[in-house]
């Protein structure tokens, strides 16, 4: 079955099961994000969400397998939101420059929501933990975002120009966490991807 959403595209129909374990993932999620950036990351525990939640601790284990996989629940859309900048960019868009864009893109934040994300990042930031457990957590869709680029460029899976390709375009984010310029930082690191991957990329695929 699938439903009409509001932007007019249809999507599966989420019975009242699934509606349910996706209202308690995101309160958990909510109160953990609260919990976290008011009294910090270590001094709150797992008992503590799942309390602030309403539900059990063996509740939130269900949804989620570590403290630190609270902060993180979006992984799946990250993931997707990569492979459709490959796979469904506009025709005639280079390769690099939709990434590029997308890099960027993903740094920008509408303004209500700046002073939440800037909280968010400097509670990552300050935490041993989280920064690590974060870096695993955006690397971990290097495979699939590789995997995008060689289809897009008619190559076999595990073409290993195409792995290098998603592996240092990824990694521009994390140059771009330790910057001063952020942008300015993403901007450089495309622009010795571009030259690079016009020398070395595989023929036959869209517009490079």
């Amino acid at each position: 079955m699938t439903e009409t959403t509001s932007a007019g595209q249809q999507g599966p129909v989420m019975g009242r099961r699934e509606r349910k374990k996706a209202a308690t993932r995101q309160s958990l999620a909510d109160a953990a994000l609260e919990l976290f950036l008011r009294h910090g990351f270590d001094q709150v525990s797992i008992r503590d969400v799942a309390e602030a939640a309403d539900v059990s601790t063996t509740t939130l284990f269900k949804h989620f397998p570590s403290k630190e996989a609270l902060l993180f629940d979006m992984d799946a859309d990250v993931e997707q939101a990569l492979v459709a900048a490959v796979r469904d960019r506009a025709p005639g868009t280079p390769l690099l420059k939709a990434l590029r864009t997308h890099m960027l893109g993903a740094r920008s934040v509408k303004a209500e929501y700046g002073e939440q994300i800037a909280a968010f990042e400097r509670l990552v930031n300050s935490t041993p933990a989280l920064v690590d457990y974060h870096r695993r957590m955006w690397m971990r869709h290097e495979r699939a975002l590789a995997e995008a680029i060689a289809a897009d460029s008619r190559a076999p899976a595990d073409d290993p120009v195409c792995a290098a390709l998603a592996h240092l375009a990824l990694e521009s984010r994390a140059l771009a966490g330790a910057a001063a310029d952020p942008e300015a930082a993403v901007n450089a690191a495309f622009d010795l991807l571009e030259r690079g991957w016009e020398a070395v990329r595989p023929e036959g695929g869209r517009a490079s």
